[in-house]
């Protein structure tokens, strides 16, 4: 292990800067953590979020043990899933392994968030809450996604419910346009949301779109909601490194163009940067390696599932090519390797997207 002199200080209190954290302060390096916020997971309100568990053959349990992170926060398998395009389409797809694993993200307790906090007091990082610094004078720079490279948002609702646990997920392009839009209720909480990859202007009238078709299917039971949402952000081109700071998470750019997740990539960016600081190892080669195939994959995938949605019957092709599997976590396993075909595909999916986000540095 490389002498690590000074502290180092980290801007922004999200997952992959705690995650980068906590594996400093373990070895016994002094850390500073600075964020705007006046709470850990400020920018959030209590939605549920997919810590994903399909992309790689490692369980998301294995790969935060090999990242130092305890499981101290609630923690759900996703139920089985009904697939649906708000008509005819409606397809139950059960999974032999959870295909992700459901997070409350905020300030409240039992959320990603608090358990990170707690992680890192305990491992004796310095937070400096309601606390900003330059990102440049920062080591590592987490401070979430550029609103100037935004591909994707989401909008939605959450409230108390006496419903069971479920997750239907909704493809329709007036419910969602090029994306999707879900409902997940686990414990007694719910969540409904639209997710939006295009006319970013239509997401109130989405989500209400979002609520009638699924209202269609479920009775909502929707009490005292409250409002949630986010922005997706990614960039192919990134050297994930700015003077001497670290790009992580959101910042760097490493979201998945197809659904828009995030969490799992966020925080073992965040590792792979402390990694780097402890061994003297090149951090944008090990990040390029670990992050750019991953999202040369999902630039096919999100060309291809554009395309569908142009075909009348689109979405239930995409549903029957996963859904009539034994199981169809495998299948979108499949959709995040970089195979032949997506190689001969990349680039005219490259060339595509580029024209479709030309703000994306893709």
């Amino acid at each position: 292990m490389k002498s690590v002199h000074g502290p180092i200080t980290i801007a922004g209190a999200g997952v992959s800067g705690l995650t980068a954290a906590i594996n400093l302060a373990k070895a016994g390096v002094e850390v500073h953590v600075y964020e705007r916020k006046k709470e850990i997971g400020g920018r959030f309100l209590g939605d549920w979020q997919g810590l994903e568990n399909w992309t790689t053959v490692e369980t998301v349990q294995s790969s935060l043990s090999d990242m130092q992170i305890d499981m101290n926060f609630d923690c759900h398998a996703m139920p089985p899933l009904l697939l649906t395009d708000g008509g005819a389409l409606q397809m139950r797809c059960s999974f032999q392994r959870p295909v992700c694993y459901l997070v409350k993200r905020g300030p409240e307790p039992g959320t990603l968030d608090q358990g990170l906090k707690a992680q890192a007091l305990a491992a004796g990082v310095r937070l400096h809450l309601g606390q900003a610094i330059e990102p440049e004078q920062a080591d590592i720079i987490a401070t979430g996604p550029n609103s100037r490279e935004v591909f994707a948002v989401d909008k939605g609702i959450v409230w108390h419910t006496q419903l069971p646990d479920m997750a239907i997920f909704l493809v329709n392009e007036s419910a969602a346009y090029k994306g999707y839009a879900y409902l997940l209720i686990s414990g007694g909480y719910a969540c409904l949301c639209t997710v939006l990859f295009d006319r970013f202007q239509a997401v109130n009238e989405c989500l209400e779109k979002a609520k009638s078709m699924i209202g269609a299917l479920v009775d909502l039971d929707i009490r005292a909601p409250r409002f949630v949402g986010g922005l997706g952000s990614i960039a192919l081109e990134t050297a994930f490194k700015r003077g001497k700071s670290l790009l992580v998470g959101e910042a760097a750019g490493i979201q998945d163009f197809l659904w828009g997740f995030g969490i799992r990539t966020a925080m073992q960016s965040g590792y792979l940067a402390a990694q780097s600081i402890l061994h003297g190892a090149d951090y944008p080669e090990m990040a390029q390696k670990a992050f750019h195939p991953r999202i040369k994959s999902g630039i096919v995938t999100r060309f291809l599932y554009d395309k569908a949605g142009s075909w009348p019957s689109g979405y239930k092709i995409m549903g029957q090519l996963a859904g009539n599997r034994p199981d169809p976590g495998r299948f979108f396993q499949h959709a995040y390797k970089m195979t032949v075909i997506h190689q001969f595909i990349y680039p005219l999916a490259r060339w595509s997207m580029q024209r479709k986000y030309p703000k994306l540095r893709l």
